[in-house]
C-alpha cells in the first residue's frame, strides 16, 4: 500500500514539476518576445513633435470617453479633469454613474455646474432606467448619465447608448489618463483602416504618485507592499504577455480600465455581457469569435506607451475581492466562448491563445496549490527527499522570480517610467518578495473563484476607494 502511495505521489508531483517549468518557460518566451516587440515598434519614439503632427491630422476619429461610476466620490473628481485635459481635438466624456449610493452624483453636479439635459439618445443597447442626462454649464464637453444601479458593464452599455461618436474610450472611474494617452491609443486604427476592432493600452498603479489637477505630477511608488507587488504584478502582464499576444494577434483581453473600441463593432456583438464578473474578457473573446466567423480581417491590438493610472488595493480583503472577482470572470470568459478552443479556423486565437489562457491561466492556481500540498504530504511521509523539495522549489518560485525581476528590467530597459534608482531597486526586491508568500496567497485566492462559480456567486466583493488626494512620494 505504501509503495503504492509513494509511486502516486512521485508521478503526481513529477506530473506538476513539468507544469510549472512549461508554463513558466512558456510565459519567459513571451516576456522576450514583449521585449524584442517593444525595442522593435516604432510607438517608442514618438516625441512630442511628432505627437503633435498626428494630433494636427484631420484623419483622426472622434472619441467618447466612457466612465462608469459607482460609490468614486474619493477620486472621480480628478479622473474627470484628468479626461477633460487631454490632448486630442475631438472627443466627449461621459461618466456613467451607475445608482451610486455616496455623493457622487452630487459632487459632479457642484463641481461641473451641471444642469438637467435634453439630449436624445438612442436605446440600441437595453439598460437599466436612466433617470437623467446632465451637461455642464461651461465650455466642457462633459455628459454625466444618471441611471438606476446595473452593474459595470449595464452602466457602459448606457454610455454607449449615449454616445455620439465612431470610437468609444472605456475607462475606469477611478482612473488617470496621461495628457497624450488618446493621441497614442488611436495609432493603429490610422495604421490599419477598417481592420482594428479595439486597442488597448497599459494601466499602471497609481498609489504613491503625487497627482495635482488630473494630472500625474510625480511618479513614485506606493509605501505598501502589497501595492508594490501588484507594480511588479502589472508589468509582468502587460509588458511581458500582452505585448506578446499583440504581436502575434491573438488579444484575448483588453482592459476595462483603459481600452478604445470601434463602436460599430461593439454594437454588433451585443455590447459588454452583463452576464459575467469580467466583461473586458468577455467582450474582447466575442469580437475575436464573432470577427473571425465573419471571416472578417481584424486586429485586436495592445500599445504600452499610453498610460492610464489606476488606484490599486492596499489591504488583503479589498485585493481578495478583486482577484476572485477576476478570475471568475476569466473562468465564464473561457467557457463562454469555448467553442474557439483548439480551432484552427480561429487562427492563433484558438491555436494558442485560448489554450494557454485554459491551462496556464485559469487551472494554474487548482495545479500549483496541489503541488504544494502533495510536496508537503510525500516531506512528511518520507515520499520525497530534499532534492525532490528543492526541484519543485525552483520550478514554483525561483523561476518565477526570475520572471518577476527579468520583467522589471526590461521594462526599465524601454519604458522607463520610474524615474529614480530606488524605485528599480525596490522593484527588483518586491519581485522577490512576492514568490514568498503573496503569489501563493494568490493563487489560493484564485482557486477559490472556482468554489464560488459552483456556488453561483455574483457578487464583487469590497471595493476600496481611498482617492488621489494625499498620495505622494515615498
Amino acid at each position: 500500500m505504501k509503495a503504492a502511495m509513494a509511486t502516486f505521489f512521485h508521478a503526481y508531483a513529477n506530473s506538476v514539476l513539468v507544469y510549472l517549468l512549461t508554463v513558466n518557460t512558456i510565459y519567459f518566451i513571451l516576456v522576450l518576445v514583449g521585449f524584442l516587440e517593444l525595442i522593435r515598434c516604432r510607438y517608442i519614439t514618438l516625441d512630442r513633435a511628432k505627437l503633435g503632427s498626428i494630433e494636427r491630422s484631420t484623419l483622426l476619429p472622434p472619441i467618447s470617453i466612457l466612465a462608469p461610476a459607482f460609490n468614486e466620490m474619493a477620486s472621480i473628481h480628478e479622473s474627470v479633469r484628468a479626461m477633460l485635459n487631454l490632448r486630442y481635438p475631438e472627443f466627449e466624456v461621459i461618466v456613467i454613474n451607475d445608482g451610486s449610493k455616496d455623493q457622487t452624483l452630487q459632487g459632479l453636479i457642484d463641481e461641473f455646474h451641471l444642469y438637467r439635459s435634453a439630449r436624445f439618445f438612442d436605446s440600441t443597447l437595453k439598460t437599466a432606467r436612466v433617470r437623467r442626462i446632465y451637461e455642464s454649464m461651461d465650455p466642457i464637453r462633459l455628459v454625466v448619465v444618471d441611471k438606476d444601479n446595473g452593474g459595470k458593464a449595464d452602466a457602459v452599455n448606457a454610455g454607449i447608448n449615449v454616445a455620439q461618436y465612431p470610437l468609444i474610450c472605456v475607462v475606469d472611474a477611478d482612473s488617470i489618463l496621461e495628457e497624450e494617452s488618446l493621441l497614442k491609443v488611436v495609432g493603429p486604427f490610422l495604421e490599419y483602416p477598417g481592420e482594428v476592432l479595439a486597442v488597448g493600452g497599459i494601466v499602471r498603479i497609481a498609489n504613491g504618485c503625487t497627482v495635482s489637477g488630473g494630472r500625474i505630477e510625480t511618479i513614485d511608488l506606493p509605501r505598501s507592499w502589497i501595492a508594490r507587488f501588484q507594480v511588479v504584478e502589472y508589468l509582468r502582464a502587460f509588458l511581458g504577455g500582452r505585448v506578446a499576444f499583440s504581436s502575434f494577434n491573438c488579444m484575448l483581453i483588453i482592459s476595462g480600465a483603459f481600452g478604445l473600441f470601434q463602436k460599430a463593432a461593439v454594437l454588433a456583438v451585443g455590447g459588454f455581457s452583463t452576464e459575467t464578473m469580467g466583461e473586458d474578457m468577455e467582450l474582447t473573446s466575442r469580437l475575436q469569435h464573432w470577427a473571425r466567423r465573419q471571416k472578417k480581417k481584424q486586429r485586436i491590438v495592445f500599445q504600452p506607451d499610453p498610460v492610464c493610472w489606476t488606484e490599486a488595493p492596499e489591504s488583503l480583503n479589498g485585493l481578495k475581492g478583486q482577484r476572485r472577482r477576476w478570475q471568475r470572470g476569466t473562468i465564464e470568459s473561457l467557457w463562454a466562448h469555448r467553442q474557439m478552443f483548439g480551432r484552427p479556423r480561429f487562427g492563433m486565437v484558438g491555436l494558442f491563445a485560448f489554450p494557454y489562457f485554459v491551462f496556464f491561466e485559469m487551472f494554474s492556481p487548482i495545479v500549483e496549490l496541489s503541488g504544494y500540498l502533495i510536496m508537503i504530504i510525500g516531506l512528511s511521509l518520507g515520499f520525497f527527499g530534499t532534492r525532490e523539495a528543492f526541484l519543485f522549489f525552483s520550478a514554483a518560485v525561483l523561476y518565477g522570480i526570475i520572471l518577476s525581476t527579468a520583467s522589471v528590467v526590461l521594462e526599465e530597459l524601454t519604458m522607463r517610467r520610474y524615474p529614480k534608482v530606488r524605485n528599480l531597486l525596490t522593484l527588483v526586491l518586491a519581485g522577490i518578495l512576492e514568490g514568498f508568500g503573496f503569489h501563493q496567497l494568490l493563487s489560493f485566492w484564485r482557486a477559490y473563484a472556482f468554489v464560488e462559480i459552483f456556488k453561483g456567486t455574483k457578487t464583487w466583493g469590497d471595493m476600496e476607494r481611498k482617492g488621489f488626494q494625499g498620495t505622494g512620494p515615498s
